[in-house]
C-alpha cells in the first residue's frame, strides 16, 4: 500500500504555479507559431470566476483541435526549454497510457495516489488535450464512441490492474494483455485516419466527457479570445458563458465544502525555490 498524502496549502500552491509556468511556456511557443488553442475545463472556470486559480484546484488544462495539436507537437523539438520541461506522449514515452499529452517541469515529481505502476517520470503537469472530429451521422458516431471507449480502458488497463475492485482488476488485466505496440499503432490510425472533418462537434477520444452530449462545439476552440489568468493573458474560449454552463451548470456558484475536492498524492517533490517564489507572488 501506497501512503496517502493530501497537500498543504503550500504545497497547493506551489503547484499551481509551476503550472502557471507551464501555461506560459506552452503559450509562449503557440503565439511564436499561430498555433490556436484555448485554456478549457477547470482553468477556464477559474479565469472566469477567481482570474486565477480555483482556491482548492490542483490541475490546468490546454485543448487543441487536433490539426493545431499536432502542429504544437511537431513545434516542441525545436521551441521548448529542454532543461526545464519535457512533453510525454504515448508516442514518444514508452508505458504512457493516455492518448493525449502532458507537459511536465523537470526537477519536480508529482504521482497522484494510484498511478505509482506508471513506468515513466511523473512530474508537476498540465494537460495538453487534442479535440477530434465527432461524426455527424448517429451510426458512425455511435461505432465512434464505442472505439473511444475500448481505447480509453485499453490504454488505462496497465493502472487498471492495481484496482480494488476484484471484477475491475481481472478485466483490466485481461485488457493489459493486448500488446502496447499493436494498441498504440491501432489507436494512432483511428485518431489519424479518419482526416480532420468539420462536423461541428469534437471531443477528446480518451476521455469520458461530456457525458451523456456527443461532444463538445468545435467552434468553442475555434472562436477564442483573451483571458486574464493569475496576472497574465492567454487565449480562452469568447463564448465562456455557453461553454462553462453546458460543462458546468451553474458555474458562478461556489461549490460547498464537501465538493472541494485535491487529489491526493503518494509521491510529491517540489524545489525550494517555488515556496519562496509563493510568498513574493502573493505580497506582488
Amino acid at each position: 500500500m501506497h501512503k496517502e498524502h493530501h497537500l498543504t496549502p503550500e504545497e497547493l500552491r506551489a503547484v499551481q504555479l509551476i503550472e502557471l509556468e507551464l501555461l506560459l511556456e506552452a503559450d509562449r511557443i503557440c503565439r511564436k507559431h499561430s498555433i490556436k488553442y484555448s485554456i478549457t475545463e477547470g482553468a477556464m472556470l477559474s479565469a472566469v470566476r477567481h482570474q486565477g486559480f480555483i482556491p482548492w484546484e490542483d490541475e490546468a488544462d490546454m485543448g487543441f483541435l487536433r490539426p493545431e495539436y499536432e502542429r504544437f507537437r511537431d513545434s516542441l523539438d525545436n521551441e521548448l526549454n529542454h532543461d526545464c520541461y519535457y512533453f510525454q506522449d504515448h508516442r514518444n514515452t514508452p508505458g504512457y497510457r493516455h492518448g493525449y499529452g502532458k507537459l511536465r517541469r523537470r526537477g519536480t515529481e508529482y504521482v497522484l495516489l494510484g498511478q505509482e505502476h506508471m513506468p515513466y517520470d511523473q512530474g508537476v503537469y498540465i494537460n495538453i488535450y487534442p479535440y477530434d472530429s465527432v461524426p455527424a451521422r448517429l451510426l458512425p458516431r455511435l461505432l465512434f464512441t464505442l472505439k473511444c471507449f475500448f481505447y480509453r480502458e485499453a490504454l488505462w488497463s496497465y493502472n487498471g490492474r492495481f484496482e480494488n475492485n476484484l471484477l475491475k482488476r481481472l478485466l483490466y488485466k485481461l485488457l493489459s494483455c493486448y500488446p502496447e505496440k499493436k494498441l498504440h499503432r491501432k489507436y494512432n490510425n483511428f485518431a489519424a485516419g479518419r482526416g480532420w472533418q468539420k462536423t461541428g462537434w469534437v471531443r477528446i477520444l480518451t476521455c469520458p466527457k461530456p457525458k451523456n452530449n456527443i461532444g463538445y462545439k468545435s467552434e468553442w476552440l475555434e472562436q477564442t479570445a483573451p483571458v486574464r489568468f493569475e496576472g497574465h493573458e492567454f487565449s480562452g474560449v469568447k463564448d465562456f458563458d455557453e461553454y462553462l454552463t453546458f460543462e458546468y451548470g451553474r458555474y458562478m456558484r461556489i461549490p460547498p465544502d464537501g465538493q472541494r475536492k485535491i487529489r491526493p498524492v503518494s509521491r510529491i517533490k517540489l524545489p525550494e525555490p517555488y515556496f519562496r517564489f509563493q510568498i513574493l507572488y502573493k505580497e506582488k
